[in-house]
């Protein structure tokens, strides 16, 4: 005789589904401001950024960047050493670091503010009705936040052997002796450099170029540091077959017509990422998706009203401070009828190798289709005196203006380039003008000051222009 199932049935103002960025900051506001929320969610609290996206990527690199500074000590007349690597260690300190943040996203601290934590898939029933477990929920307003996992291309042998993915590799204990990376985007780079500077050999196979989104010749200048560290890169490849044997893995593959194999200990693939919608039941929601993820409109609403998408599972851009922009979107509409809708005109994005690579609003080839006449201004790290005092001068600044100086567009390649870009995207997104960056004082001596250095350059040709010289030595007329 079966057990007979008892349902619960749930009534809340809010119900959320993923427990990532987005639809934490979603849960946490809404319940805060008074509203009744219902967070569910099958894995991990805190979602793909905690558990196997920015916080151990970053914190690996942060241990890999140490281990370079050791190697690199002579150049400050320090006595350099070579670094004895404690793999398991390191891989500690990552997963320190994600227990010492997981408390923010715990269930224990959402169940503290008032949120009703439900730690089941969810799947919709009706367009107002969503079943996790033995829970009913009915919702006023529905938030899909479910997020995105890794994209596995479909290449030849793929599936017979094992392999990583960004959501394993935080798993590994034992260094890799060689790793071979297929995916040169942003997760295939950062972890490719983290593993070469911990002692590993790496190898990364990329179908285009490496980094496709970035300016190109910001992007050579890093190609040069991979390959400097060490990485073995081959870029516009066809990969045709994936074998293993003896323990080893086999990468087969075509470049400039010639077929080469590659055999290394393990596999990274890292080839972009997928909206997470199976087992929603979208259909009986009527929510309308495709391949790309979730359709919505410029208030993040699907195509049934009740219902709204944030995140990676809508994109255009899976970053988390993406997510936790368009948590704050939805918020305003939800709570407030507030009619808010996302502007993508000014979005950031940074990629953490060393030298970091961070670009803010139009590329410099966007900005000529649109403006011809625009103008692209640079400035290198070499001329910057912090950067000369710690030997980080890699790099430069690169702004394109409209003819009149209104800023487009802005990218950075060098040591904090995240942090530096941070003036560039208010910039950016209140479409100011050059001369909000002259005009400032900047302390010295800092990294800040190339920000300065090159809106400088805007206004050079006509500072040193002979009209200016004739007006100068008119004005000594006078005294």
């Amino acid at each position: 005789m079966e057990k007979e199932i008892l349902m619960t049935m749930l009534h809340v103002d809010l119900c959320v589904i993923g427990a990532g960025s987005g639809g934490l900051s979603t849960a946490a506001v809404a319940v805060q401001m008074g509203a009744s929320v219902a967070l569910v969610e099958a894995g991990k609290m805190g979602g793909d950024c905690l558990n196997y996206g920015c916080v151990p990527s970053k914190s690996l690199l942060a241990a890999a960047r140490r281990a370079q500074d050791m190697r690199e000590a002579e150049q400050f007349g320090l006595s350099a050493m070579e670094v004895s690597v404690d793999f398991s260690k390191v891989m500690a300190h990552v997963h320190g670091v994600i227990q010492t943040l997981s408390a923010n996203d715990s269930v224990e601290r959402f169940t503290k503010l008032g949120v009703q934590v439900i730690q089941k898939p969810g799947t919709f029933k009706d367009s107002r009705t969503l079943l996790a477990g033995d829970t009913i929920i009915k919702a006023r307003r529905f938030v899909i936040a479910t997020g995105s996992s890794p994209a596995i291309p479909p290449i030849p042998g793929l599936e017979k052997v094992p392999f990583y993915t960004n959501e394993t590799i935080f798993d590994v204990i034992k260094k890799p002796e060689h790793l071979i990376v297929i995916g040169g985007g942003p997760i295939g780079c950062e972890l490719a450099q983290a593993f070469l500077l911990l002692g590993t050999r790496v190898t990364l196979l990329e179908a285009f170029n490496i980094l496709p989104r970035d300016e190109e010749d910001l992007v050579g200048v890093l190609r040069e540091e991979l390959i400097k560290n060490g990485l073995t890169l081959h870029e516009r490849v066809k990969i045709t077959q994936v074998n293993q044997r003896e323990g080893q893995i086999d990468i087969v593959f075509e470049k400039e017509g010639q077929q080469q194999i590659v055999t290394g200990s393990d596999l990274l693939v890292a080839t972009g990422r997928q909206a997470n919608i199976q087992g929603l039941n979208l259909e009986a929601a009527g929510v309308c998706y495709s391949k790309k993820g979730i359709d919505v409109n410029a208030s993040l609403r699907t195509s049934n009203k009740y219902i709204y998408a944030i995140g990676d599972v809508v994109g255009p851009y899976q970053f988390t401070h993406m997510a936790n922009y368009h948590a704050g979107i939805v918020i305003k509409n939800i709570l407030f009828r507030w009619p808010a809708k996302v502007n993508y005109y000014a979005v950031p994005w940074v990629t953490y190798t060393g030298p970091e690579l961070a670009h803010v609003g139009l590329s410099s080839r966007e900005a000529l289709k649109q403006f011809p006449d625009a103008r692209v201004l640079t400035w290198d790290f070499t001329e910057n005196d912090r950067a000369q005092a710690e030997h980080r001068t890699r790099g430069k600044i690169k702004v394109v203006t409209t003819a009149k100086g209104k800023i487009l567009g802005v990218s950075l390649l060098g040591p904090h380039a995240g942090e530096l870009l941070l003036p560039w995207i208010l910039a950016v997104q209140d479409k100011k003008h050059i001369r909000t960056m002259t005009d400032v004082i900047v302390p010295y001596p800092t990294l800040s000051e190339i920000s300065k250095r090159v809106a400088g350059e805007f206004y050079t040709s006509l500072l040193f222009s002979n009209r200016i010289r004739k007006l100068v030595r008119f004005l000594r007329i006078f005294g």
